[in-house]
């Protein structure tokens, strides 16, 4: 997902489809992208909506949300009676992406990129216009500072 983000301050609730884990969340912009990897797919049952909110998600009661460590790097988060997706988090580094369908209020929202495009099936395609980026490309963008070169 894009890391552009706004000054919005938007503050919405969601949850899962039992109502077991609820959440407050204050996204970076009203904009969303899709995942298209093979995990994103299999855990979702679809491509995973996302909405970007660096650390700004909180759960209400923790005692129905599972973590699930998918990588070395990130963790995905569930409803552990209904199994609702929830968000995906970067280890260490305070970055949340949330489900936009878990979101009460989705009005508003623009789809804006696409990331391992690559990974995309042949047997779906999103009509709208977005930014585009292939798994490499992800991996280049958030890759630790030491990893891309950096200090």
């Amino acid at each position: 997902m894009a890391r552009a983000v706004t000054s919005q301050g938007d503050k919405l609730s969601g949850g899962c489809l039992c109502g077991a884990v609820r959440f407050t969340v204050e996204p970076g912009s009203r904009q969303f992208g899709t995942c298209h990897c093979s995990m994103c797919r299999r855990w979702t049952a679809g491509v995973f909506l996302a909405v970007e909110c660096e650390d700004r998600f909180k759960v209400e009661d923790e005692t129905n949300l599972g973590v699930y460590r998918s990588s070395e790097w990130a963790d995905r988060g569930f409803c552990k009676k209904c199994g609702t997706p929830l968000f995906y988090r970067l280890r260490g580094q305070g970055y949340y992406a949330v489900s936009l369908e878990a979101l009460d209020e989705r009005d508003g929202f623009t789809f804006v990129n696409q990331i391992f495009i690559d990974e995309k099936p042949p047997y779906y395609d999103f009509a709208n216009a977005t930014k585009t980026m292939t798994g490499a490309e992800v991996a280049a963008a958030f890759a630790p500072p030491t990893e891309k070169g950096g200090a």
